[in-house]
């Protein structure tokens, strides 16, 4: 049993067999077998947004098949198959919010395969690895629909993956705009429902 982040090697290539047997109090994540710290915990800003997310998107999906997790949800990417190491999972992350319309992909650990939308909230120490680094690792597992949520530059940004498998991004979105969902039908935020905190 691994009780320290310490007792692991920074440089090294685990799976989602390895993450399993780890107890240490940081939170990490896998990026294609590789530990990426997560940062500490978030601050009020992103803990308010995240918290009208889940109100508003819990509240439109009730009774409906997709389910809404928010974290600390592990979710095991499927990344392509060149990536995969006979069969073992490699990237394990914990966006901020997801939502899963796939009943096949949910058990006990949590989603085994790639959301339907996934939104992530940025945080001073975080940007670089939401903007660049899990842009591609969601882009290459699937993900149907990826959202960032920037408080600092108060805007929404949404990514829809095309026919080709590609991140298409729209135009970011304010406070004022209605921001509508490619993915979960007939979602429409109001994008002041969240914004609202940017101007405290």
């Amino acid at each position: 049993m691994i009780t320290s982040l310490d007792q692991l090697d920074p440089q090294g290539t685990y799976t989602y067999a390895d993450y399993l047997t780890w107890a240490f109090k940081e939170r990490v994540e896998l990026w294609r077998g590789r530990i990426a710290k997560m940062s500490p915990a978030p601050n009020r800003r992103h803990q308010e947004i995240a918290t009208d997310l889940t109100v508003v998107l819990g509240t439109f999906l009730k009774g409906t098949d997709c389910k809404l997790f928010a974290a600390p949800f592990d979710v095991r990417l499927p990344l392509p198959e060149q990536r995969q190491k006979k069969g073992k999972t490699d990237t394990v992350v914990q966006p901020d919010l997801c939502v899963v319309c796939d009943p096949s992909k949910l058990d006990e650990q949590g989603c085994n395969g790639a959301p339907d939308l996934v939104i992530e909230i940025l945080s001073p120490g975080n940007s670089k690895r939401e903007m660049r680094d899990k842009y591609a690792l969601y882009e290459a597992a699937g993900v149907r629909e990826y959202w960032i949520v920037d408080p600092v530059r108060e805007w929404i940004q949404t990514y829809v993956m095309d026919a080709d498998g590609q991140f298409r991004g729209k135009p970011p979105y304010y406070a004022g705009d209605d921001v509508p969902s490619a993915t979960i039908e007939g979602f429409v935020l109001k994008a002041d429902e969240i914004l609202q905190y940017m101007e405290d």
